[in-house]
């Protein structure tokens, strides 16, 4: 599927949906989508083994994905993970804790899903526990 044409909302939705199956894959029940209120959105809203997890997804489109070990400067989507964001999260991950009377373990985490642009082959990064 080449993604030359999609808008950054679709870039973004479709960030999501791979980082949902990324997380399902790996064990997690994913419970909401895009809880929204005052204080922000969570992108993905995960349960593994009795902690609920507010993850946060960051993606990029690319031409090709980056190799580790390279000295060009790609963007690391992961720069847009910074504190004044990951307080936002907690903030609503708050409102979402207290509606749903959750009264376990939960956390912040964040998903990079790097896009390729020619053929939407996606690669992911997950990074548990950021707050």
């Amino acid at each position: 599927m080449d993604l030359t044409d999609k808008s950054r909302k679709e870039v973004g939705a479709l960030g999501e949906k791979v980082a949902a199956a990324y997380l399902v894959r790996h064990g997690f029940c994913i419970l909401d989508t895009n809880f929204a209120r005052k204080t922000g959105e969570l992108d993905i809203i995960a349960e593994e083994q009795g902690t609920l997890h507010f993850v946060e997804v960051k993606t990029i489109l690319v031409e090709e994905f980056p190799v580790k070990q390279s000295t060009q400067d790609n963007y690391d989507p992961s720069l847009n993970l910074h504190a004044a964001k990951l307080r936002k999260v907690s903030r609503t991950g708050e409102w979402y804790v207290l509606e749903k009377k959750w009264e376990g373990e939960w956390q912040v985490d964040g998903c990079l899903v790097w896009l390729r642009r020619r053929d939407g082959i996606a690669r992911v990064c997950y990074l548990p526990q950021l707050v």
